[in-house]
């Protein structure tokens, strides 16, 4: 029988490649948007029951010309000219979504055809598939492609993304559409941490999607907030443990910067810095981000209580925990839903979240939830908001969550080198997100409707169709993919659009 290793710090990754991560991103997303302060007066909700409730802005919704293939087509052409790869250089290409168009033929497949002009079909991967969760998946397995005996020395590529649509009701302004697309390779900007990360995996019926005949999930909303903030405890603590083993030291959560002391006389010894100063959700909604940050207030309380040693207890650390001491004989389970300790908890965490998560909700709050891309999406727009040595020399926390489910939080340091800075003022030049997000166009609740209405019926029929609209400018961006037909045998086809044509 052979012995496995057991003891993580005892690893030796001498002879892997080093500093394996995220070399290059970009995203494409529909450029029609609808408003949901619209949709709140559209709907005769409450104002501010979709801005604040939700935390959301505005939402990316398919035209009826788009679809899961043509995003993915986009994205990968639109990413190999703006960073000039040649597609020889591609190795593997996995694919990550929930948007299931063929139950048999891999949305891999399709992206193939743009590799055949270069004749380069040694290209491993294929797509993977667990709610908003295979983004991640498809990550992981990347790298460890490029760090294991089987890489080649090429690159490797994540394509995740998802039409996220939903029925009519109080659902569906928790949409939103985009495919972001990912480099991975050795001597990367966005370094993956190699040993420190703690999954959550379990059978849970909170989302999921048995109609076949239909786009639209089954969605148990608030059993699925309870399921996010569950896995986030079982992942922090499995990280913290892993932490300890690798670094050698307690993981330290809450420093001055967030919890600052109440005053000169109270003074007490210096906090150590905290071992993280960025944290990137997975985000359905940003409201329920917010609860996620409040959380690791609170479970990190939680853990030192128990006399966790993986946690550092520091003075930081104790004034975040008089926060919590009136809620010490709260039940776990009862503390999922406790409104008085979310309250307490989302209070004590809004100086963190603003220094610390709000510049990674630029793009989820203005696409929506854009499913295996969401947590990217985030981790997109930080680059794009931090650009200019904001995260030179930084640590990322990264919590991926599929609903079913599926959950990991894993960890990103960004190099201290001129190389990283320039790598990752790049990518923020390339994604141009301000522009390109002000360049979209607003569109009406009922033209949103109606572009839903119409994919549930496309979804729903078999044999041929064509799209009722045709892209034009202003309805679709230049240099994209559009479907032209879907024939009687269920085989679609596509074009690239132009504008000046």
């Amino acid at each position: 029988m052979v012995k496995m290793a057991t003891q993580i710090e005892k690893r030796d990754f001498s002879g892997y490649p080093q500093n394996v991560g995220i070399i290059a991103m970009d995203i494409v997303f529909p450029r029609q948007y609808v408003s949901q302060a619209d949709l709140e007066q559209y709907d005769g909700v409450s104002q501010g029951k979709y801005t604040i409730g939700l935390g959301q802005t505005n939402m990316a919704y398919c035209a009826d010309f788009e679809d899961i293939y043509s995003l993915a087509l986009s994205a990968v052409r639109r990413f190999m000219k703006k960073y000039a790869i040649d597609y020889k250089d591609i190795g593997r290409l996995e694919v990550a979504t929930e948007t299931i168009v063929d139950h048999s033929k891999a949305i891999k497949t399709v992206l193939m055809q743009l590799f055949e002009e270069s004749g380069n079909f040694d290209v491993e991967g294929i797509d993977c598939m667990n709610a908003c969760y295979g983004g991640t998946n498809a990550l992981f397995n990347s790298v460890a492609w490029v760090e294991s005996t089987a890489w080649d020395g090429r690159y490797a590529m994540v394509v995740c993304g998802d039409i996220a649509e939903y029925a009519k009701g109080p659902a569906r302004p928790t949409g939103g559409a985009g495919v972001v697309v990912m480099l991975v390779g050795p001597n990367a900007p966005l370094v993956i941490d190699r040993g420190i990360r703690a999954s959550h995996m379990t059978h849970v019926y909170d989302f999921y999607k048995p109609n076949l005949a239909s786009p639209f999930p089954v969605v148990d909303g608030a059993l699925s907030q309870t399921c996010y903030l569950q896995s986030l405890d079982a992942c922090y603590r499995g990280y913290t443990r892993k932490f300890e083993k690798v670094v050698g030291r307690p993981f330290v959560f809450a420093d001055d910067s967030i919890a600052p002391q109440a005053g000169a006389e109270e003074k007490t010894a210096e906090s150590p810095k905290s071992d993280i100063d960025f944290f990137v959700f997975h985000a359905p909604y940003n409201k329920l981000v917010q609860k996620a940050i409040a959380r690791l207030f609170y479970t990190d309380y939680v853990l030192r209580k128990e006399g966790n040693t993986s946690i550092a207890v520091t003075p930081a650390g104790a004034r975040c925990d008089a926060v919590f001491e009136p809620f010490a004989g709260v039940a776990l389970q009862s503390s999922y839903t406790d409104r008085s300790l979310e309250q307490a908890a989302v209070a004590l965490s809004k100086p963190a979240y603003k220094k610390l998560v709000a510049a990674s909700t630029l793009l989820p709050t203005n696409l929506g939830n854009l499913y295996t891309a969401s947590l990217y999406a985030g981790l997109l727009s930080l680059l794009f908001t931090q650009r200019g040595a904001g995260l030179r020399g930084k640590h990322l926390l990264c919590f991926s969550y599929g609903s079913g489910l599926a959950a990991s939080l894993f960890s990103i340091t960004v190099p201290d080198s001129d190389e990283a800075q320039s790598a990752i003022d790049r990518i923020a030049d390339i994604v141009d997100l301000s522009t390109r997000l002000n360049a979209r166009v607003l569109r009406t609740p009922d033209v949103f409707n109606a572009a839903l209405d119409a994919h549930e019926h496309a979804h729903g029929v078999s044999g041929a169709i064509k799209p009722k609209d045709v892209p034009s400018q202003e309805n679709a961006w230049d240099d994209t993919f559009y479907l032209v037909e879907r024939d009687e045998k269920g085989r679609k086809s596509y074009a690239i659009f132009n504008a000046s044509e």
